[in-house]
């Protein structure tokens, strides 16, 4: 009874224990020839394994999923995480594309930070050319995925937005840039709804494309708890596991 006990409580410890994968550092090459850095973290082997490319908010760099990207492989994805060009540090980790971009003399603007993304998801798709690639915004890069997901919709499966909006006017955009190609939108998206001036979620969607119904695209209110993982369930069932 004793081993039994003992098996089943150890059974029971590594159901509970956290997935722990290594965090590599690998580069590519923006269509603009900057290198871009960013971290992987695959914790499983199956090749169907859904991959989540996470972009960083305004000022930051790829260590915003430091500790995040290890509760998302818990619940069964794989990620890798992104420099964009339009950020600089955070949790003791350095911009290496924004410095690689500064050296380079180019711009670091938001809006300059486009072929970052686009460039991270060809390099998702071409590398993870089996999982199901899933974008993860954050701040003006959630509107710069948004702005992929309905331009170039062979990139992504699907779209987790927190907190676009319209940031880029003063770059050189329309005021609309982001909801235009919003409406043409096809993947499930997942965004949380909050109300401040420049934060769009829910409403934004439905009304850019407001005749499309699930899955294109899906959106859920308050979907988000303070770490910006959100409702892991609703994750994995409308976003992942499809």
């Amino acid at each position: 009874m004793k081993s039994i006990a003992l098996l089943l409580g150890l059974f029971i410890y590594i159901l509970s224990s956290p997935i722990y994968a290594a965090r590599d550092t690998v580069t590519f090459l923006s269509g603009d020839g900057i290198k871009i850095t960013a971290d992987t973290y695959i914790a499983h082997e199956n090749k169907n394994t859904p991959l989540l490319v996470l972009f960083h908010q305004a000022g930051w760099s790829r260590g915003e999923y430091l500790e995040i990207a290890p509760k998302l492989n818990a619940l069964g994805f794989n990620c890798i995480a992104i420099d964009q060009r339009s950020g600089k540090s955070v949790n003791g980790i350095e911009n290496e594309t924004a410095l690689s971009a500064k050296q380079a003399g180019k711009n670091i603007r938001y809006v300059d930070a486009l072929p970052d993304i686009e460039a991270a998801l060809r390099y998702a798709k071409s590398q993870y050319n089996e999982s199901k690639i899933i974008a993860w915004g954050s701040s003006y890069s959630a509107a710069l995925v948004l702005h992929i997901a309905g331009t170039l919709s062979e990139l992504v499966d699907g779209v987790l937005a927190f907190s676009p909006g319209e940031y880029f006017p003063k770059q050189g955009k329309s005021k609309s840039w982001i909801q235009d190609a919003a409406a043409n939108i096809s993947a499930p998206v997942l965004s949380p709804q909050h109300a401040t001036r420049n934060i769009i979620g829910r409403q934004f969607i439905l009304q850019s494309n407001p005749n499309k119904k699930h899955p294109s695209p899906l959106l859920q209110k308050g979907a988000m708890d303070q770490e910006r993982f959100g409702n892991s369930s609703m994750i994995v069932k409308i976003i992942g596991k499809q």
